[in-house]
């Protein structure tokens, strides 16, 4: 009888990740430099969406080791220090199905939070009853909440996670960039 060998195929999973601080603040990336680190970094079917940190990719490993390799290329490539999170596509189509307020409302900008961190995602989350900043409302990994059009960085909420301690692990989408991802 022969010996049969048997070959698992890795079963690709798409992901959307989220470059913190590009293109601001002094780091200037260009996305197609930035498709092309991924994509050499062993990923595949990697697209980006705007100019803002928005790629798409497939990878067969998990969102953690994505993320770990993604912000190594990120970093080796373009020296800075990349700060990267990453979501299977249908959890950020769930995220974006759950938004709790208006989407589109005129002179109100409509966020969605993501924070990798539970303990910084309940820090934040604190902040949902305090002063006058809009609407505020924690989610599944993410913070939700819409503000009045110009008091986006002076608020509570965006002068607190301007702060470094945040930089690993929060990263905010306004909804119409996340609708584009997701298209």
């Amino acid at each position: 009888m022969r010996g049969f060998a048997v070959v698992t195929i890795a079963q690709m999973v798409r992901y959307a990740a989220f470059l913190r601080g590009v293109n601001v603040g002094g780091v200037n990336l260009k996305m197609a430099d930035v498709a092309a680190t991924l994509t050499q970094a062993g990923f595949t079917g990697v697209r980006t969406v705007l100019a803002s940190g928005n790629v798409l990719l497939e990878s067969p490993n998990d969102a953690a080791t994505v993320r770990t390799t993604a912000e190594a290329a990120l970093q080796e490539r373009f020296g800075y220090p990349a700060r990267v999170l990453v979501y299977e596509v249908e959890a950020v189509r769930a995220i974006v199905a759950a938004y709790p307020f208006e989407p589109e409302v005129p002179g109100a900008h409509s966020y969605v939070t993501f924070v990798a961190d539970p303990a910084v995602l309940a820090e934040l989350s604190a902040l949902a009853g305090l002063g006058s900043d809009g609407k505020i409302t924690p989610g599944d990994g993410v913070i939700y909440w819409q503000i009045p059009k110009g008091d986006t960085l002076g608020s509570t909420l965006g002068k607190t996670m301007g702060a470094k301690r945040y930089a690993s692990s929060t990263t905010t989408r306004n909804l119409r960039t996340l609708s584009k991802v997701l298209r």
